[in-house]
């Protein structure tokens, strides 16, 4: 199975920062996990977007993957509540 590169957004690493730091483990693995299994069961599209979302408690990641160059960027990590809110 191929390996992806992870890019992880400035401000998504800003919003890991910022949560509490067992739930932060807890992302970061989940994350890196993400480089050799960029869609693991769980993981949704959403819908008119091109990114995905997995769940880890009430924390969501929202990343894209690029399968042309191998790249699975994080672009977003929030509380379930406000995640999807622009």
């Amino acid at each position: 199975m191929a390996s992806y590169s992870l890019l992880i957004k400035a401000s998504a690493v800003k919003e890991l920062e910022a949560t509490p730091k067992r739930e932060r483990e807890r992302l970061a693995a989940r994350i890196r996990s993400l480089t050799t299994t960029p869609r693991p069961p769980g993981s949704e599209k959403l819908s008119g977007e091109a990114k995905y979302r997995i769940r880890q408690g009430n924390y969501r990641i929202l990343y894209l993957i690029e399968e042309a160059i191998s790249t699975v960027t994080v672009v977003k990590i929030g509380h379930r509540r406000d995640v999807y809110r622009n």
